[in-house]
């Protein structure tokens, strides 16, 4: 009882015709930049996090040897 291709078919004709291409197409465009924009930021968060859970082993490292 799902969706067929006829129905997403029509769906589709409905909204080119209500939005047009062009604006459907910006609105696409705006659509992938943010989520390029989210993967940037989510990848550059795993990085920092990344680069200060190390510099916290190192710290931690550097002070079992002047403990020893």
């Amino acid at each position: 009882m799902g969706i067929s291709i006829w129905q997403l078919l029509i769906l589709l004709v409905i909204i080119v015709l209500l939005f047009g291409t062009k604006r459907l197409r910006s609105l696409g465009g705006d659509l992938g930049s943010a989520i390029k924009g989210f993967k940037k930021s989510v990848s550059d968060d795993e990085t920092t996090s990344n680069n200060e859970h190390k510099k916290v082993d190192t710290k931690s490292e550097h002070d079992k040897d002047k403990d020893a």
